[in-house]
C-alpha cells in the first residue's frame, strides 16, 4: 500500500542515517535529565525499530480489510444469484465476506485501522517535534510547533471514529456512513506526514560539536559503579560508593573525573590506577556490547538486522 511504502522509506532513512553517523555521541536522557552517553545512531534506531512494528501491523490488517462486502444486500444477502467470486476477481479483492449480516455491520476493521494510525501519527509527532520549530504569527521571538500540532490533531480524528461505533445496534446504521470521510482524511494526512518526516530526517543537520559539549562527567557515575562491580563489589554497594564519589566532588567544587586516586580510595580500596579509563565517553558507550546496546558493534548489528527486516517488510507491503 501507499502508506506502507512511505513508512518503509522513513524507516530506511533512519537506518541509513544511523549507519553514516554511528560515531556521534550525545547525552541520553531519563526523566528529562542527562543520564548516560549514547550513540546518536542508537537514538535514531530506537525510532526505526518502533516504526517497524507499525509497518508489521499495517501488513497484518491488510488481509482483514481486503474483503469484498458487495453482494450482502441490506442484511440478508443478494437474491439474484450473482457471482460474488467474479466480482471479487474483477475488483481485485483478496476474498469475499463470509456472512452478509457481519459484512453490513462490521466496522472493527475501521477501528483497528484507526488504532494503528493514531499512535503512528502521534509517534511521528514526537520524532519530529524538536525539528519543526517555527515562529508564532504575531510573536516572532516565540518558538512554536505548528506542523507538529496539526499532526497531533489528526491523530485525534482516529479516536473520534471509534466513538461513532460505540453502542450501535447490529447490521446497517446510517451512523456508519460517518467513518468514510474520517478514514480517508486520516490516511491522506498520514501519507503527507510520512513524506514530511522522511524529508526532515534526511535533511536534518546535526551539530556534532554541541552534542559532545553537552556530555558531562557526572553522566559517568554509573560507569564508576560498574567499575567496582567488575572488581567484585555487589551492585547496590557500588551505587552507594559512586554516590559518595559524586558528593565528594561536589564538596570539593570539582567534577567527578577530577577526583584523585587517593580521594577515590578513601571511598573504596578497590579503586586503582585503571579507574582513569572510566572517565571516557567512548569507553562508556563501548561497554554496552550486549545485543541491543549502544556499543558500536551492537549498533552495527542492529543496522544489519533492520536492513534485513526492511527487505521482508517491503515484500509484504
Amino acid at each position: 500500500s501507499v502508506l506502507s511504502t512511505h513508512l518503509l522509506q522513513l524507516i530506511k532513512t533512519l537506518v541509513e542515517r544511523a549507519a553514516i553517523e554511528i560515531d556521534v555521541i550525545l547525552p541520553g536522557y531519563t526523566h528529562l535529565q542527562k543520564a548516560q552517553p549514547i550513540r546518536w545512531s542508537q537514538f535514531l534506531l530506537s525510532h526505526a525499530v518502533a516504526l517497524t512494528r507499525d509497518s508489521e501491523r499495517l501488513g497484518e490488517i491488510k488481509k482483514r480489510i481486503n474483503v469484498l462486502p458487495l453482494g450482502s444486500g441490506v442484511l440478508a444477502g443478494n437474491p439474484l444469484d450473482i457471482d460474488r467470486e467474479l466480482l471479487r476477481s474483477e475488483l481485485d479483492f483478496a476474498s469475499i465476506s463470509l456472512n452478509s449480516m457481519d459484512a453490513i455491520s462490521e466496522r472493527d476493521s475501521v477501528g483497528e485501522h484507526s488504532s494503528i494510525i493514531s499512535p503512528l501519527l502521534h509517534f511521528i509527532t514526537v520524532l519530529l517535534r524538536p525539528s519543526l520549530l517555527g515562529s508564532g504569527l504575531l510573536l516572532g521571538q516565540h518558538a512554536s510547533l505548528p506542523i507538529a500540532k496539526c499532526f497531533t490533531s489528526s491523530s485525534l480524528q482516529c479516536a473520534s471514529i471509534l466513538m461513532v461505533l460505540k453502542g450501535l445496534p447490529s447490521t446497517y446504521n446510517k451512523d456508519l456512513q460517518e467513518d468514510k470521510e474520517a478514514v480517508f482524511d486520516v490516511v491522506d494526512t498520514l501519507t503527507a506526514v510520512l513524506q514530511v518526516a522522511t524529508g526532515v530526517i534526511s535533511t536534518l543537520q546535526i551539530n556534532k560539536e554541541n552534542m559532545e559539549k553537552a556530555l558531562t562527567p557526572e553522566m559517568l557515575s554509573t560507569d564508576l559503579a560498574l567499575y567496582l562491580v567488575r572488581k567484585g563489589m555487589p551492585f547496590r554497594q557500588a551505587l552507594t560508593a559512586s554516590g559518595k564519589a559524586i558528593h565528594l566532588a561536589e564538596t570539593k567544587g570539582i567534577t567527578i573525573n577530577n577526583l584523585t586516586l587517593e580521594d577515590l580510595k578513601s571511598i573504596s580500596p578497590l579503586f586503582a590506577s585503571d579507574v582513569s579509563q572510566v572517565f571516557s565517553f567512548i569507553n562508556s558507550v563501548e561497554q554496552y556490547t550486549a545485543a541491543g546496546g549502544t556499543a558500536k558493534s551492537s549498533v552495527t548489528a542492529q543496522i544489519e538486522e533492520l536492513r534485513e527486516l526492511l527487505k521482508k517488510l517491503k515484500e509484504q507491503a
